[in-house]
Parts: C-alpha cells; sequence; structure tokens
C-alpha cells in the first residue's frame, strides 16, 4: 500500500511538472519532405528550427500569461498541391494557427484560397499564412489576401535586380529563356521578355521554353538545344533538383556561356558546374553568405556552427526574419490569435545581422534589399566562405536598396 501511494504520488508530481510546461505556439511547415524535392524542404525545416532556437533561447515569445517557446511542427506536401491541403486540414486539427510554406506558388496559391475560405467559416480557428519563397508576383497583387504574408522579393522584384547586372553586360548578345511549366516559371519568362525588350532591345532571345515541373530525370536534350541556338547565356527561375540537373547538363555538353538564375547559389548548382560556373553563375537573394559586414559574417559563421555537414549549409536570412516577425508581432499583439497577430504583422519592422526589412500594410509584401551575386572561387577577392563544401562560393557585384527593390501592387486587400 506504501508502495502503491508512492508510487501515485510519483505520478502526481509527474504529472504536476507536465501541466507546468507552457504549451508551444506551434507553426506547422507544409513542405514536400519526401520526393523530388525533398531536400529543398528540408533545408527550410533546419532554417525554421534555427530560428525558433533562437526565440526560445531568449525564453520565447512573451505573453500575458507567460511566456511560450516556439515550435516547428512538419507536414509532408509530398510536391502535391491536394496532399498540401490535406497537410493544412490536419494542422488546423492539431490547433495549429500559423501555417508556413513556399518551395512552390502553384501550392501557395490553394493554400491561400482554402485559408480564405476556413477563416471565413470558421473565425474562432482562423490561421495565418508565412511565405518565405513563393514567388508569383500574384500573391500579392490581384490574388493578396489579408491571411497572406510574404517575406520573399517576388519574381518581377527579383527580375528586375537581375536586370540591374545583365543591362550592362555588354558581352552578353544572346540570351535562352528557360522555367518550370507553372504559375511561377511562366511568371518568369513573360517577366523576363518584358524587361529586355525595355532595358535590352539589342538582346537577341534565342530559345523561350517551359519544362515540365519536377518531372526531367535528364536534362541533356534540353542542354544540346541550348548549346545549339548559339546563346551567350540562360536565365531562369528553376530551383531544387531542376536547377541543379539543367546546370549539370549544359556543363556536359560543353556550353559555356552564363547563367543568369533566383538561385543558383545553393543546392547543389554550384558544386555541378564546378569551374565552368566561375564568373558565369550570377544569383540574386536578400543576402549572401559573402554578404558585407561583420554581423553578417557572424550570422554565418553561427549557422555553420549549428549545422556542420557541408549538405546541410543551406541559409537564408529571410527565413530567420519570418520568425522574428512572427514572435514580435505575436508579443505586440498579447495573443496567438490570428487576427490579432496579423493586425501586428501588417507593419512589423525586423533587423538581423545588418539585415532590415519591413512588411508594406497594402499588400502583404516584405521590402528589403536585394544582392546580386557572381559566382567564384574560395579565396577569391569577396569569396570568403563556399556553398555547402564546394570551393565554390558568391561574390556580390550589386547591391539594390530597399526602396529601389519595392514595385507598385494592384492588391485590393480586404480586411475582416
Amino acid at each position: 500500500m506504501t508502495f502503491k501511494c508512492l508510487l501515485a504520488g510519483l505520478c502526481l508530481a509527474v504529472s504536476s511538472m507536465a501541466s507546468a510546461q507552457p504549451a508551444p505556439v506551434k507553426v506547422a511547415l507544409i513542405e514536400s519532405l519526401s520526393g523530388p524535392f525533398a531536400n529543398t524542404g528540408e533545408a527550410v525545416f533546419r532554417n525554421l528550427v534555427w530560428a525558433t532556437e533562437r526565440v526560445n533561447g531568449r525564453g520565447g515569445v512573451k505573453l500575458p500569461g507567460g511566456a511560450r517557446p516556439l515550435l516547428i511542427e512538419r507536414y509532408d506536401s509530398k510536391g502535391q498541391n491536394e496532399e498540401a491541403l490535406s497537410a493544412l486540414r490536419a494542422a488546423i486539427d492539431d490547433g495549429v494557427t500559423v501555417i508556413a510554406q513556399g518551395n512552390s506558388s502553384a501550392t501557395a496559391a490553394v493554400l491561400i484560397d482554402a485559408i480564405n475560405k476556413h477563416n471565413e467559416r470558421e473565425p474562432g480557428k482562423r490561421v495565418l499564412f508565412l511565405n518565405y519563397s513563393a514567388v508569383d508576383p500574384a500573391l500579392t497583387n490581384d490574388k493578396c489576401s489579408y491571411w497572406h504574408f510574404r517575406f520573399d522579393a517576388h519574381a518581377d522584384m527579383r527580375m528586375t535586380a537581375l536586370m540591374e547586372v545583365l543591362k550592362d553586360d555588354k558581352s552578353v548578345k544572346s540570351i535562352y529563356l528557360i522555367g518550370q511549366d507553372y504559375s511561377f516559371g511562366q511568371s518568369v519568362l513573360k517577366e523576363a521578355k518584358r524587361q529586355i525588350t525595355a532595358q535590352r532591345p539589342d538582346l537577341q532571345v534565342v530559345g523561350d521554353e517551359l519544362h515540365p515541373l519536377g518531372r526531367v530525370k535528364d536534362f541533356i536534350a534540353y542542354a544540346v538545344k541550348i548549346k545549339a541556338s548559339g546563346a551567350q547565356a540562360v536565365l531562369t527561375g528553376n530551383w531544387g533538383n531542376d536547377l541543379t540537373l539543367l546546370i549539370k547538363a549544359a556543363k556536359d555538353v560543353g556550353f559555356d556561356g552564363k547563367f543568369y538564375t533566383f538561385y543558383g547559389n545553393a543546392l547543389g548548382a554550384p558544386a555541378a558546374i564546378g569551374d565552368a560556373g566561375v564568373g558565369k553563375v550570377i544569383a540574386v537573394a536578400e543576402w549572401f553568405p559573402n554578404a558585407a559586414g561583420a554581423p553578417s559574417e557572424a550570422f554565418y559563421q553561427s549557422f555553420r556552427q549549428r549545422f556542420p555537414v557541408a549538405k546541410d549549409d543551406y541559409v537564408h536570412m529571410r527565413m530567420q526574419l519570418v520568425i522574428e516577425a512572427l514572435a514580435q508581432s505575436i508579443e505586440k499583439a498579447g495573443s496567438i490569435e490570428a487576427g490579432a497577430v496579423a493586425a501586428q504583422m501588417e507593419n512589423a519592422s525586423v533587423s538581423m545581422a545588418g539585415q532590415t526589412g519591413t512588411m508594406r500594410a497594402a499588400d502583404h509584401q516584405f521590402q528589403q534589399p536585394l544582392l546580386v551575386a557572381q559566382m567564384g572561387k574560395l579565396g577569391d577577392a569577396g569569396v570568403k566562405f563556399d556553398v555547402e563544401g564546394s570551393g565554390y562560393g558568391f561574390r556580390v557585384i550589386k547591391t539594390i536598396a530597399s526602396n529601389k527593390a519595392a514595385m507598385p501592387t494592384s492588391c485590393k486587400m480586404v480586411r475582416p
């Protein structure tokens, strides 16, 4: 009997300790965590986990009832829109109020639509959508939503940044446009043609092609066409394996032109092209490991200490700022209720390691500086750090201030 009482007391004590732990504020990551783009989902997961560890390390988000930690919960979309919608329903059933996704504009569009309908139907269970990389311009223009916040520069903004370099690159007289056949890829090529006509009317477009998203296993046939066209450069918004395989195929067929890319600085692309990419692969981002300044260098080195394996070397400032903006907005709202948090996030302004960005309330498009960088060898001028242990890194060649990177919006925001 004494033993039973002791055991019961122990159980009660354990139960009390467990109940004393503050419940985490859950963020549902809905991404491809299996399939051809699994590496992109895992890379995002590492970034968001690292960001929440920083917030939790300073005590979590401060709320009237006490501080609470942030927790990233994984939901696998398997690269399919229907699976993403199923994951959204599961996350809402699990009590999650914040959704994070970005590695497909098509998926982002269906999530925005579903979240709009859910929030209208169930105002007591509303959720937010934080987007770190779905960059179809429509998402903050005609499809803008009060519940959606984008922290990456959209495709037209990225294209404008690339054109700041391409318009002055008179060595390139012919260019091949290629992209993934879905909303984002189509948008990139459309904007590329518009801006080339406006800023480089002398530049000959010798190819204009879309390919299936995530289904091409060998890009040799595409690379052969690129080389045969006589193009001196390729412009692409491709990401993930679609970019890595395209660059590798171009190298294999002996294409020696330049690559103007949105995402050529990570996830295997530099290693795939090797020496052939030095001085020829150009990428645009809000931040690069070789960005100037001691705060930026310390930021990057701390990430590498946390994730020392070379293949895990994928860090983006915007994914850190997503979580910082969320923590800031929750604390200012004094609540995790989606409507209260959204009202604060509309005007969020966050800084980290020398990078400052501000959410634009008119369309929920984050405004921040953009950088254009060129691939070089580790140790070259401006290349202190390489990418993924490849021996190649990116030297910043152009900085576009936040007010110059901004673009007008056609959003007609409907507020609840």
